[in-house]
């Protein structure tokens, strides 16, 4: 069995020293441990540093793609390198890296396809008491669009064996922790979560550039996962709200004239029509989204076929080259 840790980077030469000398490189079930770092477009020595402190494979992006592009070019190598788990952590140390063997151990007693590390949110010092309801928000927002009971859906820190890697697809640039989940949960992934730990704070974080942007790309990505992942669900419920505006507006007119009192409120009479007709407007776009996921999950299906069927080829030419140098 191999474990391979990730760590998406971007201009991480003052802190990624510091993580990858807490890595370790013997966990617990599994007979080798590499580590991989992404480079996304970094412009400092995220490389050099990386070289030096013994990462064996570096993967790099020409230029910055985001977080979600680069875990998910971490996960496509990790699989070309036939990785059977892979742990995904940050450069910032910020996860403790003593707990590996955590995240990893009901992956290796198959007991889960996903493993997510839940931080002590309420005891961390720099969480400010925004950021912390934030994270609760949109930990909610996922077990809800999910079906699961994940306590710490933002966590980055996370371990998911090789078939799961292989099913996962990210659509946002921003971030891969809400959306991750979300698929795990709708393709019934078996996905569990262990506390952890966390160090202390060693750098601002590179997602939450300011309060207001944050809470700006957090609404964002929750109506986004909404549309996406439960769109019958997203748009019945605003074609529910529209239409049964319109029509309590049109029953107030007509009780209105047939009370004599309807000549004055005609404008009563259009803003029903037309909320009414939104309503059901918005009602046939529920079930023109409802057939484009379902489609979503049929080339999703597809995709995984493609990439089992790619690991069957390089499983058997890996084979036949063995037995033709012996």
């Amino acid at each position: 069995m191999k474990l391979i840790i990730q760590i998406p980077c971007l201009n991480e030469a003052g802190t990624l020293a510091i993580a990858l000398q807490a890595l370790p490189r013997q966990v617990p079930g599994f007979d080798a441990v590499e580590w991989l770092i992404i480079d996304d477009g970094s412009s400092d020595d995220t490389v050099r540093v990386a070289q030096e402190n013994g990462v064996d494979h570096i993967v790099r992006h020409t230029r910055n793609q985001g977080l979600a592009r680069g875990f998910m070019t971490g996960l496509d190598a990790c699989l070309r390198l036939g990785a059977d788990v892979i742990v995904n952590t940050d450069a910032d140390n910020q996860y403790n890296a003593q707990d590996i063997p955590l995240l990893t151990a009901p992956i290796v007693a198959g007991t889960a396809d996903i493993v997510v590390g839940a931080r002590p949110i309420e005891t961390i010092a720099h969480f400010s008491p925004l950021k912390k309801m934030l994270q609760k928000l949109g930990s909610w927002v996922v077990r809800v669009a999910s079906n699961t009971d994940i306590p710490d859906a933002p966590s980055g820190f996370r371990a998911m064996g090789r078939m799961a890697a292989q099913r996962l697809v990210v659509f946002n640039d921003y971030t891969y922790t809400l959306e991750t989940i979300i698929q795990a949960g709708q393709k019934n992934m078996a996905i569990t979560s262990v506390p952890i730990r966390v160090n202390g704070d060693l750098r601002p974080s590179r997602l939450v550039k300011s309060i207001s942007s944050y809470i700006k790309r957090s609404i964002v990505t929750i109506i986004r996962i909404f549309i996406i992942y439960q769109p019958f669900k997203f748009f019945i419920s605003i074609g529910s709200i529209l239409f049964g505006l319109g029509f309590l507006i049109g029953l107030r007119f007509l009780w209105r004239y047939f009370h004599g009192e309807g000549s004055g409120n005609i404008q009563s009479l259009i803003l029903s029509g037309v909320l009414l007709g939104m309503g059901f407007q918005t009602f046939l776009v529920a079930f023109l989204a409802d057939l484009q996921a379902a489609n979503r999950k049929l080339m999703e299906d597809m995709r995984f076929e493609l990439k089992l069927q790619s690991s069957a080829k390089a499983v058997l030419h890996s084979d036949s080259e063995r037995n033709t140098q012996g």
